[in-house]
């Protein structure tokens, strides 16, 4: 006789459960766009500080010649500019890709593991109160 061990996956059709990895989703869609807002708060602000004289001649003569200049000859600031373009384009793909076709099996199954971990814990978790605590 076969008997298999106890099944240790999450209670998929629990209505608490799939509350709680909604809510976890919610926390690390805040945190990924705190992340961005960062970013254009601190990061922005000092590159576009330091290429100032440069966007005042775009301001004036705008070419493309003018932004590869700039982009070749202000490494730092650029670098600094294309991360915070490049978060933001990777936040805004990745979310609309879950709205629009929904969580990968993979992403759906680390939030599910998340959660159980979340639940585990207790209330010594730093995220019980945001996900479990209703």
């Amino acid at each position: 006789m076969d008997s298999q061990p106890p099944s240790h996956d999450p209670p998929v059709h629990d209505q608490d459960f799939q509350g709680q990895t909604h809510r976890l989703h919610q926390l690390i869609v805040l945190g990924r766009w705190l992340v961005v807002s960062l970013l254009w708060l601190t990061i922005a602000p000092l590159s576009l500080w330091a290429i100032r004289s440069e966007l005042q001649l775009w301001f004036s003569y705008f070419t493309w010649t003018a932004v590869r200049y700039t982009i070749a000859h202000n490494p730092l600031p650029a670098v600094g500019l294309s991360l915070c373009i490049g978060m933001t384009a990777g936040v805004l793909v990745w979310q609309s890709r879950n709205i629009l076709r929904g969580f990968p099996a993979a992403y759906q199954a680390r939030l599910e593991r998340q959660v159980l971990q979340i639940r585990k814990q207790g209330q010594s978790h730093p995220l019980w109160r945001w996900v479990v605590k209703s």
